[in-house]
C-alpha cells in the first residue's frame, strides 16, 4: 500500500507537492549525508530515519510532541512581530503581555525595530523605559534583543572601512584591520547597552543573529558576553547564530585558540560556553530548491549532534527559512509543527 501513497507535504519555499514514500525517504538520506559531510558529524541512525518517516507523513495541519517531551519556547523580535507582521497595532509591552498571557511562550525578547544594538546606542535611555515596564507587568523573563551587526560599524555611516568593498579590489590586510576595529567598537557599544538593561531590570539579553557578518561578527559577541558575564555572572545571556557555520569574512580571527572560520553548531556552542553564554541556538539554512524531507532531515542531523555535546540548553532556531522551516514570511503551520516535533523527539534540543 504504502507504495501507492503519496504524502502531501512541502518543499523549502512553503510551496505544497505531494511525494511518495520512496522519494521522501531517499531525501531523507540524502539530507543526513549532506550534513555529515559538511560538519564531519554522524548521522541518524536506521530508527532515528524512520521515526523522521513517520512524522513527515503525519495527517493534519499541526502535529504535537509526546507527553512528556514539552520544550520551554521563546522567540527573537518576538515584540514587535505582531504589530508590523501581524499588523496587530499594539506597543511592544502590550506585544510581550500577549505573548505570554495568549500565545503562552515561556519567555521573550524586547528588540527596537531596527534590531540592531548599534542603533540603540542612542536611545538606550528611552529603551530602557520600555524594558522597565514590561518588566513591571510580565511574569515571564523578557529580554532585551538585537543584532551585534558588525556591518553597521563600516563607513558612511560607521567610523571603519567596509571590508566587503575592500576584499574585491585585493586589500586583503586592510579589510582584516578593518573588523578587526569594528570588533573593538561593538564590544563597547553591548557593554553600554547590557549596563542600561541591567538597571532597568531585564532577565537577560538575546545576542541574535550573531556572525552574520562573519567569524569578526561572532568574535563580537563572545567577547562582549565574556566581559558582560565577569562584571555580571548571573545576568542571563542567549545568543542565536545567523547561519549553519561561520563565514571566514576575516579568516584568522581565533577565540580560545579555535580558529572561528567553518564552525558548524557543535563547534560554535563550545565557544558559546567557554564565554559564558547561557543558551545556544543553533541554525541551519533552509534550501528553497529542496523539499522538506530534505532539509529537515539535515537540520535535525546537525542539530542533534550540538546537543550532544551542549553543556547548555539548546533553543534551536525553527523559523522563516532554518531549522528545516521553509523560506517564507509566514511558514506554514503543518510543517513548522513537524520540524518542531522532530527536533524534539530526535535531536533532543531543550527549547524552540
Amino acid at each position: 500500500m504504502e507504495q501507492n501513497t503519496s504524502y502531501f507535504t512541502r518543499m523549502g519555499d512553503g510551496s505544497g507537492i505531494y511525494m511518495s514514500a520512496e522519494e521522501i525517504r531517499r531525501d531523507i538520506e540524502e539530507g543526513v549525508s549532506d550534513a555529515m559531510k559538511r560538519g564531519k558529524i554522524d548521522g541518524l541512525s536506521q530508527e532515528e530515519k524512520a521515526r523522521l518517516f513517520e512524522i513527515i507523513t503525519m495527517e493534519g495541519n499541526v502535529v504535537g510532541v509526546k507527553r512528556g517531551m514539552e520544550v520551554v519556547s521563546t522567540s527573537d523580535s518576538g515584540c514587535f512581530k505582531l504589530n508590523y507582521q501581524a499588523h496587530v497595532p499594539m506597543d511592544r509591552t502590550a506585544a510581550a503581555l500577549v505573548n505570554e498571557r495568549i500565545l503562552g511562550l515561556d519567555s521573550v525578547d524586547i528588540g527596537n525595530i531596527d534590531y540592531s544594538y548599534k542603533t540603540v546606542k542612542p536611545i538606550l535611555h528611552d529603551e530602557a523605559k520600555v524594558m522597565e515596564i514590561a518588566q513591571a507587568q510580565n511574569v515571564i523573563p523578557v529580554l532585551y534583543g538585537g543584532m551585534p551587526d558588525l556591518g553597521r560599524y563600516t563607513k558612511p555611516d560607521g567610523p571603519v572601512d567596509n571590508w566587503s568593498e575592500l576584499l574585491p579590489l585585493g586589500k586583503v590586510e586592510e579589510a582584516q584591520a578593518a573588523q578587526e576595529e569594528a570588533v573593538n567598537h561593538a564590544v563597547k557599544d553591548l557593554l553600554y547597552i547590557a549596563e542600561g538593561m541591567i538597571a532597568a531590570g531585564a532577565d537577560g539579553m538575546n545576542f541574535d543573529t550573531s556572525g552574520a557578518s562573519g567569524d569578526a561578527d561572532f568574535l563580537a559577541a563572545l567577547k562582549a558576553i565574556e566581559k558582560i558575564k565577569e562584571k555580571h555572572p548571573d545576568f542571563g545571556i542567549e545568543i542565536g547564530m545567523a547561519g549553519e557555520f561561520v563565514m571566514g569574512m576575516h579568516g584568522g580571527l581565533k577565540y580560545d585558540g579555535v580558529r572561528l572560520a567553518g564552525l558548524y553548531p557543535h563547534k560554535q556552542v563550545k565557544l558559546a560556553e567557554k564565554a559564558g553564554a547561557n543558551i545556544f541556538g543553533p541554525v541551519v539554512n533552509t534550501n528553497s530548491n529542496k523539499s522538506f524531507a530534505w532539509n529537515i532531515a539535515r537540520a535535525v542531523t546537525f542539530v542533534k549532534a550540538c546537543s550532544a555535546v551542549a553543556q547548555i540548553p539548546v533553543h534551536v532556531n525553527v523559523g522563516m527559512g532554518v531549522g528545516g522551516t521553509p523560506m517564507a514570511y509566514v511558514p506554514p503551520t503543518d510543517v513548522v509543527s513537524k520540524a518542531a516535533k522532530a527536533m524534539v523527539e530526535i535531536a533532543r534540543i531543550d527549547g524552540l
